[in-house]
Order: C-alpha cells, then structure tokens, then sequence
C-alpha cells in the first residue's frame, strides 16, 4: 500500500462501448493481479421510465444497455476478490485498485456510487473519518482500493458528509495541475491520497507530436514522481498506447497514441523504472510483459 513501492498496470478503458470491447475486463484480470482497473461512469436516465442510475460508459450517446458497475465489475471479480480473503495473504493487498472516472457529477450519480460502494464494503480499504482535515488515518488495507477524481463535489460527498469515525470507502486525488500555471505543490489529506496526470505533464507536446525520448523528459517523469512519493501520494499517468494510426480496431484514441508500440515500450520502461505506482494503458497484454520482465 505505500507508495512507490510497487508499479501496476492501470487498465484504461476497461469495459465495452460502441457495442463493441466487451472482453476488456477479462483481458485485464487475465493479465494477473495486483492490478488497477479504471471504469468510466455517467448518470443516465430512461426516457421511457423516469428511471435514472449509474452507467459504466465511454459517454453519449448512451442506449440504455450500458452494464451497472455491479454488474460489470463487483460481481466479475467476486470470485477473486472472495479467494483472496480466504487466503488472507495481505502483503499483495490490495490486489485490485479500481479507479473511478466519473463523466457526470450529479449529487444523487455520487450518493448512488457511495451506497453502491456500501454494499462491498467488506472488499474495500477503508480509512477512518477523523475531525480535523489535517489529521490523516492510516489505511486499512483489504483486496480493493478505490481511487476518485479531483473534483470537490466529490470531496462533498464521498468525504465532507461522512459523520466523524465514520469510515471512507474511496480516495480522491489532489489537484490538478493548470495548464501554464506553477506545478501544484502535492500535499495529501486525509481523502486526497493520489495525484492523477495527463503524459503532457512529462512531454508537453503531447503522446502523437512527442519525438524521441529525451533526458529532459527522463527528468520531468523522475521528478514528478519524486514529489508526489515524498508527500506520501501515489501517482498515475496516462494512457501510453503505441499503435499504427491506421488500426482502428481497438478503439483506442488518436490524442495517446505515441505511433508504434516501440516508442510506448520505451515510455512503459521509463515509467516502471521511475516506480509510477500506475500506468495507465489500453494494451494490456503488452504492458503487462514488460512489466514481468523488468
């Protein structure tokens, strides 16, 4: 659990859209755990019915056939989760780290996810709600840890109206950084426990115009990663993908592609030796090689 000391695949994107990509999930845990998973959600509400709830999805225009994240991803990983706890073997907690990013953040969409994230209560690390902000309590340490954005209205809910000794059941990063603005000095709360970065913050120029892999960037992935362990956060960066811009078929972005899996391999390596807690990308199976090899 402490920073830095362990580097995980984050599995961008992980869950079907377009009608498409439904075997993404699986394709992550068959890469083995410990792992992070990242899932996108959105408050969608049925024409028809009125109805509204919490959708995994990559965004409108939404059907209504979106899976929940009950079903799509706590009741998939049951059985690991389960094995896991029969085992009780805690050093590799936690064995899945499920980053939430969240498309919409409507206060009944984030009560929603809350209660949802109640009834698994039992899967989560956990930390206590103390009264002063500024007095951080450790984590208790179990197979899922849950990551959130930045945004204060989740702070609000996921934190701010949780009564005092009450437990928390996710963590929200720090700050981003603005763009042409000072770097933000990372500081950890006792809710803001990760700090989560676009790759620009490493090549300004971004994953498609980035050219050949330089000292300065070397530089600029070190340091950021050195503040962010020194004030106790783990750090993300993504999505590093390297692909011929001609293949459309994984329904990756063009705005993080580098061009060829050897310029990502290079960024992979770079990141894994610079210890980014997660490394967030769609090729899962490749990423996870590396990874074992290094």
């Amino acid at each position: 659990m402490t920073p830095g000391t362990r580097v995980l695949l984050d599995a961008h994107n992980c869950y079907p859209y377009d009608g498409r990509y439904a075997d993404r999930l699986a394709r992550a845990l068959s890469t083995g755990t410990p792992l992070a998973i990242e899932q996108d959600l959105a408050w969608y509400r049925d024409p028809a019915t009125g109805l509204a709830r919490s959708i995994v999805t990559h965004g409108e225009p939404y059907t209504g056939a979106e899976p929940s994240m009950r079903e799509h991803f706590f009741e998939r990983i049951r059985p690991i989760v389960e094995a896991a706890l029969r085992a009780d073997r805690r050093d590799d907690w936690p064995i899945v780290t499920l980053n939430l990013d969240f498309k919409t953040l409507e206060p009944e969409h984030l009560q929603a996810v809350w209660h949802l994230l109640g009834e698994y209560e039992s899967w989560l690390s956990t930390a206590e709600r103390p009264a002063a902000d500024g007095d951080i309590r450790p984590i208790r340490v179990a197979p899922v840890l849950v990551l959130t954005g930045d945004h204060d209205q989740q702070q609000a809910v996921f934190y701010d109206r949780v009564p005092v000794g009450g437990t928390l059941r996710l963590f929200g990063a720090i700050p981003r950084a603005v763009k042409g603005a000072p770097p933000v000095r990372p500081v950890r709360t006792n809710y803001r426990r990760w700090s989560n970065n676009p790759w620009s913050v490493v090549e300004p120029e971004g994953q498609p115009k980035a050219g050949a892999w330089t000292g300065e960037d070397a530089a600029r992935l070190v340091s950021a990663v050195r503040a962010a362990h020194d004030a106790g956060l783990w750090i993300r960066f993504y999505t590093l993908n390297g692909h011929d811009p001609a293949d459309a078929a994984g329904g990756w972005s063009a705005s993080y592609n580098f061009g060829s899996v050897a310029a990502a391999r290079e960024r992979w390596r770079a990141a894994i030796e610079a210890g980014v807690d997660f490394v967030a990308v769609d090729q899962y199976e490749e990423f996870a090689q590396e990874l074992r090899t290094r």
